[in-house]
């Protein structure tokens, strides 16, 4: 939990606390970055606006390195602001003031989504689960993605969403889809999320050497052909 502001910090700590979760707290980016240096950490609740420091570097330096899922968290509440969150590398993002209860509902949906994807059950024998379209390959118990055979680094969400695409090649997801599917929530206002992270996604694809992978169908949403 990095935020300045140590009332919200630890009345969040409380609340996570409460559900079990082991919560280590930074004031500020440059102390975020040492803790995460020296503990495992599974998430990052990440304040933008913070001293030394601020949360879209930290999530930028975190990104080089790890793919744990990031809730962004700020008192901005332009869509731009959230796009630019988003696009730095974020999984989700929460605009301040908001219901503990609310933060705490992301945390478990990010978790599960993280922990699922980089469980490996012994007795699953890697490549069962493998599917791929034309250079692409993707397996869902190793969380391994390949573009002719040169891997590509993705966040769990990214990689929910390409699982969905690639698995159902020729179907249309609506950006509405997508964001009920994966983020396992209603849709409301989440094209710009959805559509940051399909840029997200390209961007890695392309530079493994892949081809546009994914098509986008003007007006109506996104495909994967096989």
């Amino acid at each position: 939990m990095v935020d300045d502001d140590q009332e919200i910090a630890g009345l969040v700590e409380i609340y996570l606390l409460n559900e079990g979760f082991r919560v280590t707290r930074a004031a500020d980016g440059r102390e975020a970055l040492e803790v995460l240096q020296k503990e495992e950490v599974q998430l990052v609740i990440l304040d933008i606006m913070m001293p030394r420091i601020d949360g879209l570097e930290v999530c930028r330096r975190l990104r080089r390195e790890q793919n744990i899922p990031i809730i962004m968290l700020s008192a901005k509440s332009e869509e731009m602001d959230k796009v630019l969150g988003l696009a730095t590398g974020a999984d989700d993002y929460v605009t301040k003031p908001f219901h503990p209860l609310e933060l705490v509902a992301r945390v478990k949906s990010q978790l599960r989504r993280y922990l699922y994807l980089n469980a490996r059950p012994a007795e699953s024998p890697a490549g069962r689960e493998e599917i791929g379209v034309k250079g692409l390959t993707m397996n869902q118990l190793t969380r391994e993605v390949k573009v002719y055979d040169q891997p590509v680094s993705l966040t769990p969400t990214e990689f929910e969403i390409l699982y969905l695409l690639v698995s159902h090649p020729r179907r249309v997801f609506s950006a509405e889809e997508i964001f009920e599917r994966v983020w396992k929530e209603k849709s409301f206002e989440s094209r710009n999320t959805v559509m940051v992270h399909i840029r997200r996604i390209r961007e890695k694809l392309k530079q493994a050497g892949g081809e546009q992978f994914i098509k986008t169908v003007w007006g109506v949403g996104y495909k994967v052909e096989d």
